[in-house]
């Protein structure tokens, strides 16, 4: 079966660009249309702005198989590949009947939040135009991470509409399997599974190596993250964090957020894939290489750099509060994100007095850090500058809102200008970035565990 998928994974044609809400919907459609002898599209929910939600099923079988994309966003290459899956699965009767599931495909579960990324998903793909055209929203308003959770103190129940389309569909099909695309800015890909065997393990590696990709074998997204293999991680969940700020004594009253899918699904006993692929890659960020100095100093610049970012962002959004008159996504994404660069600064200088940070760094790990600086003043950075612009456009362009719109664009493009000569990258073709989440979708299916 697995030389049957690396055929498969080789017919993934080329592609220029990321899709659009409107091209992914007419794609299922166009899907069900087609094969309408195994394919249906039906409505699942309803999004916040009151756009509809739908799922593509494609009947194989008596296991049933959930897939969504669009989970954050600014994520957009697992639309793609749900759109590819559909194409593949609906066309091949037999491999249909072989994996033995029938399939609900969800290609964008937040059209809301997408349709504001849509502004960079043209070629080509830089920082400085991810940035500038960035959206990700607060945490309570993300559909991966707004499921209800009750622990430790924190209590969340304000789950958004398209989390509860997923919450349903989850108790109506109660799923084998679940996936999850996602997809980072730099480093490698690597994987969340619920668990694992050493013939799944391999073939996860195999793909992305097939392609020409590497595993992710840097610094990890979260310290407390287990590997099962190189690459093979155990899914995360809002208690795993929660834990984790306590033990190293950051306050975790302030968790404004919910639980994940992986968590949800968990009461079925549904395996899951969670893949994470990224859109540019650095030969730095896999680099194990040791260096002169120890991680601790690496985490005490980096607590340095978050602080100073903190003051300039947080700063500007001062000076213009008052006189903001929308409650904009852009906004209420800042109002939960900027307080959370303090806290990255503390977690980074708590870390870095502990023991373990005694140690010599590597390459990777310093790479970790300039890339994680740099992100965080393109994302934040680029939806401040959507903030007061939406103020602008509006008519609202008070003293406050044109000095710092014109202190902020400035700062913005130096900080483009940094980003682009310290962390230099080479954008992955997207075709390489389907073929390898599709790939490890129909290795999950397929291999026992």
């Amino acid at each position: 079966m697995f030389e049957r998928i690396l055929r498969l994974v080789d017919e993934v044609p080329e592609i220029d660009r990321f899709l659009g809400v409107d091209d992914l919907l007419a794609g299922i459609n166009a899907v069900a249309e087609r094969h309408g002898d195994c394919a249906s599209v039906r409505r699942i929910g309803t999004s916040r702005l009151g756009e509809a939600l739908w799922s593509l099923t494609i009947e194989g079988g008596p296991k049933q198989a959930v897939v969504f994309a669009a989970v954050h966003p600014n994520e957009p290459v697992g639309g793609q590949t749900s759109l590819h899956l559909a194409r593949t699965l609906a066309a091949d009767a037999s491999l249909r009947a072989d994996l033995g599931h029938t399939w609900h495909i969800i290609p964008c579960i937040d059209p809301d939040g997408t349709r504001l990324n849509e502004g960079w998903f043209e070629p080509p793909l830089t920082m400085r135009r991810y940035g500038r055209n960035f959206y990700r929203p607060a945490g309570r308003e993300q559909v991966e991470w707004s499921f209800p959770l009750a622990y430790k103190g924190v209590f969340f129940d304000a789950v958004i509409p398209e989390t509860v389309a997923l919450m349903r569909l989850f108790d109506e099909t109660e799923p084998d399997f679940m996936c999850s695309l996602h997809n980072a800015e730099y480093g490698g890909v690597y994987y969340y599974v619920d668990s694992t065997t050493p013939e799944l393990s391999r073939a996860l590696s195999a793909i992305p190596e097939h392609l020409g990709l590497p595993l992710q074998t840097g610094e990890n997204e979260e310290p407390y993250m287990r590997e099962f293999s190189p690459g093979v991680y155990l899914g995360l969940s809002a208690r795993q964090h929660i834990d984790y700020l306590e033990s190293i004594g950051v306050d975790h009253s302030d968790f404004d957020a919910g639980e994940s899918s992986m968590s949800y699904v968990r009461r079925y006993g549904t395996r899951y894939l969670i893949s994470e692929v990224p859109y540019w890659t650095n030969e730095d960020s896999r680099d194990m290489t040791p260096l002169e100095v120890s991680y601790a100093v690496v985490l005490r610049e980096r607590a340095k750099e978050l602080t100073e970012a903190d003051r300039v962002l947080s700063g500007l959004m001062s000076s213009v509060r008052n006189d903001l008159s929308v409650s904009s996504p852009y906004r209420r994404a800042l109002d939960a994100f900027l307080p959370g660069l303090a806290k990255q600064s503390r977690i980074a200088s708590a870390a870095a007095d502990g023991s373990a940070a005694e140690r010599l760094a590597v390459v990777a790990e310093r790479f970790h850090s300039e890339e994680l600086l740099q992100s965080v003043r393109m994302r934040l950075g680029g939806m401040l500058l959507s903030t007061v612009e939406g103020e602008l456009a509006i008519g609202n362009g008070t003293p406050a809102i044109r000095a710092a719109h014109a202190e902020l664009t400035g700062v913005f493009e130096h900080w483009a200008d940094l980003a682009e000569a310290a962390v230099p990258a080479t954008a992955i073709p997207i075709r390489k970035l389907v073929a390898t989440q599709f790939g490890a979708i129909l290795a999950s299916v397929s291999t026992p565990r």
